[in-house]
């Protein structure tokens, strides 16, 4: 019995496959579900990897792929057309998940293709379906999110408008025109409106030379990277630069001499924008149907959030790119070396830079650098209050760039006239917010004409001139406006970091006078002070103006103009702080230094407050200083909404 059993359990065992070969449960002898456990790793990497982190599809568009009855291995295809238009034509899939994965198969395509025409399509296409996702599908952006999938296409679109944009930005470089603020153009079959309203460029062309993506550029130097997630393509404009130098020109005559005065000021010529690109329509047919594209520029600076189909969305920044690529850029180290020496390349007269396109609404700063340095001793302290949300808002940064071999009585002197020159170009009336409530921080020797920007003084110098000079009373007088003056206008705060107000041995010393020795002043300055001292001189008259002291001459603990300079008067309508390095704190702080600069020097009476910090001289680098002067300005702008006289909004 039991055998007729066995038998006719195998005989059935054999027929049923045959009789049911389509159920795949009979031919694997299986369950229908397996399940497998992940790490934290896997399981994140299978929700958030993508076409542009992994190199493959997103588990979410295989899957869409699958239920829609597509071939999935057929539509992994680097370029696969007939995937993307059966999936484009399938009904029977929510359109959220179908947009979606449409955005992502285009984004595929376009990444395998060769730069042209082709391509621009597909990364438009791109744009066209992540758009429709994000504001045409079946929620809003405000209700997915925390979803993952949004994420992925969001960051589908702003690679897109990245790539998309600056391809236009090639080819309209290749067709050597002009383009107005806003105009029409055709490419890769869609017509394109540019609107570059909103933009905000330096310079005086209105087309950059380089149009960079954010997100291609990596710096080494820089202890945080600073952006803003959001919607849009992180971008930096090159624009044309003229280098500031005073190399000979072909008619053997300095730059600065033959074009007269330059501009004193100029805006960073790296800014960052945002840039979107938004397909024609008014509800999702009429989106998917479209070969219309508006191209929109925005200043990160000015808007964090637009309005798009009624939904408030914020604009995706980077605060760091630009700053940083004008830095490595620049050369500011070799031409900073140069003016100390006084050699060919350098410059011979300050210059502002503004870090950012002039705000009538938010307080200046004012950075001044120290001896042999550039706007590059900044770079810490600059990123972190452009990184900084709330003092991005409420401050500018202009840095002033400096001849450090110069006298400081000089350069003091041109100093003030280039900022007094450079507030008047952008506020000739002077009320708005920026003209008020200035904030001073200089470094070393910038430390010490901040301090000077601040102070009164009376005859003093004058007769300090007239006694150690063999210059003639009609000449003192010409040269008194720049040794009698009073604070700089409008100035509320000064923070004066490691600055040697009463000097440092070292400058008087064998490697200072050894170092003085290698300085010489820029000729055009010298011509400038001979024309001033001299009017009718001829131009060589420089040549009989004697030993004028340099900078490093100035900075001896004995020179006669810093002990003169330090009993100068301080505004009482200034607020001041001192930040100041000590290289052993073994040492008792009355008799320390930073190494080149000693306690009692860089101490200042009076201050509102006073930060010793562990380090050498360069500590304005030093993140405990940067921190220290984050929490002077923000306790500046709580102090400066209760001044009744301040005009900041």
């Amino acid at each position: 019995m039991r055998f007729q059993q066995s038998c006719r359990m195998a005989v059935w065992l054999v027929i049923a496959p045959l009789l049911l070969g389509g159920c795949s449960i009979l031919r694997e002898f299986g369950p229908v579900v397996e399940v497998h456990t992940l790490d934290a790793g896997e399981a994140i990497e299978l929700k958030r990897g993508d076409i542009l982190t992994r190199g493959k599809l997103s588990e979410a568009t295989t899957q869409t792929i699958r239920v829609a009855a597509l071939d999935a291995q057929a539509c992994a295809k680097p370029i696969s057309a007939d995937c993307v238009e059966a999936l484009a034509a399938v009904t029977g899939v929510a359109a959220d998940r179908r947009l979606a994965a449409l955005s992502e198969l285009w984004l595929a395509q376009a990444q395998a293709m060769k730069p042209g025409s082709e391509q621009q399509a597909a990364w438009l296409e791109t744009i066209r379906y992540a758009y429709a996702y994000l504001f045409f599908g079946d929620h809003t952006p405000g209700e997915r999110a925390f979803e993952d999938r949004q994420t992925q296409v969001r960051d589908w679109y702003n690679y897109a408008v990245e790539r998309a944009a600056t391809g236009m930005f090639e080819v309209r470089q290749q067709m050597s025109t002009q383009l107005p603020a806003q105009t029409r153009w055709n490419i890769a079959g869609w017509e394109l409106q540019l609107d570059m309203r909103s933009a905000r460029l330096p310079g005086s062309t209105a087309v950059p030379a380089e149009l960079l993506p954010a997100s291609s550029l990596s710096f080494r130097g820089l202890r945080s990277l600073y952006r803003r997630d959001g919607f849009g393509a992180e971008l930096v404009a090159v624009m044309p630069d003229e280098p500031l130098t005073s190399a000979p020109t072909r008619d053997g005559r300095p730059a600065a001499k033959r074009n007269q005065q330059p501009l004193p000021w100029s805006e960073m010529p790296a800014p960052s924008m945002t840039i979107l690109l938004h397909p024609d329509g008014d509800d999702l047919d009429s989106v998917l149907h479209t070969r219309t594209v508006r191209l929109t520029v925005h200043d990160p600076y000015v808007e964090s959030a637009i309005m798009l189909r009624g939904q408030r969305v914020p604009l995706a920044a980077n605060f760091t790119a630009g700053y940083g690529l004008w830095l490595a850029r620049a050369n500011f180290n070799r031409q900073s070396l140069r003016s100390l020496l006084g050699r060919e390349g350098g410059i011979d007269r300050p210059h502002v830079y503004l870090m950012q396109p002039y705000d009538p609404n938010r307080r200046i700063i004012v950075m001044l650098h120290g001896l042999a340095s550039s706007p590059e001793a900044w770079v810490e302290l600059a990123n972190e209050i452009l990184g900084d949300e709330a003092l991005r808002q409420h401050y500018q940064i202009w840095q002033v760039y400096y001849p450090t071999n110069m006298p400081i009585a000089l350069n003091h002197a041109m100093i003030r006239r280039a900022l007094g020159d450079t507030l008047a170009h952008f506020d000739p009336s002077g009320q708005a917010p920026a003209s008020s409530d200035l904030v001073l921080v200089g470094h070393s020797m910038g430390g010490v004409i901040a301090r000077l920007m601040v102070s009164s003084t009376d005859q003093s110098l004058v007769q300090l001139a007239a006694d150690r000079s063999r210059l003639t009373p009609q000449q003192i007088k010409r040269i008194d406006p720049m040794l009698r003056f009073e604070p700089f206008p409008h100035v509320s705060r000064a923070i004066f970091i490691a600055a040697p107000h009463r000097g440092t041995s070292v400058a008087g010393g064998r490697l200072g006078r050894w170092m003085a020795s290698f300085i010489r002043l820029p000729v055009t300055v010298l011509e400038e002070l001979a024309q001033t001292l001299v009017p009718n001189a001829a131009a060589s008259s420089h040549e009989s103006l004697g030993n004028i002291p340099n900078s490093v001459d100035n900075l001896d603990e004995n020179d006669p103009f810093l002990g003169t300079a330090a009993n100068f008067p301080i505004s009482a309508q200034v607020r001041y702080h001192s930040i100041l390095a000590q290289t052993n704190a073994d040492v008792p702080l009355e008799d320390s230094d930073d190494g080149l600069v000693p306690y009692r020097s860089a101490h200042l009476p009076g201050a509102e407050s006073e930060k010793v910090i562990i380090s050498g001289h360069s500590v304005q680098q030093s993140a405990a200083a940067v921190l220290e002067i984050q929490r002077i300005l923000k306790d500046d702008m709580i102090q400066g909404k209760k001044r009744p006289h301040s005009s900041v909004q």
